[in-house]
């Protein structure tokens, strides 16, 4: 079992930053794809980002640009620097894991991020 800690979460005003990040435990292997998703209120959960265990990362639309995801294979944590925020990206993020080619396997409890305009 695999798990994942979010932290970093609050609230900012439009146009600020936050940087969000995401512990691993358990029997986490070190080629995982981490990544990031987020559920406004009211919405379907959404893709943000993904990194693989190299550093090759991939973003959603609405964040490219804006987000950056790193990771440290070492400590086991995924970040994701969230720069020019927007009320749009109020939502609360959830780290995920997955193997290669797969899809989710393990989830986060999630942390909430609010850009107040």
């Amino acid at each position: 079992q695999v798990q994942l800690v979010e932290s970093g979460g609050g609230l900012v005003e439009a146009g600020g930053s936050l940087r969000l990040s995401c512990a691993a435990s358990g029997n986490f292997l070190y080629n995982y794809v981490m990544g990031w998703f987020r559920q406004a209120s009211g919405k379907e959960r959404e893709f943000v980002a993904w990194i693989t265990w190299i550093g090759n990362p991939n973003y959603g639309d609405s964040v490219k640009g804006r987000f950056t995801i790193s990771r440290d294979n070492a400590k086991k944590t995924v970040y994701l620097q969230m720069n020019n925020l927007l009320p749009e990206d109020t939502a609360v993020y959830y780290c995920a894991a997955r193997r290669s080619g797969g899809s989710v396997d393990y989830w986060g409890q999630g942390t909430q991020v609010t850009v107040s305009s």
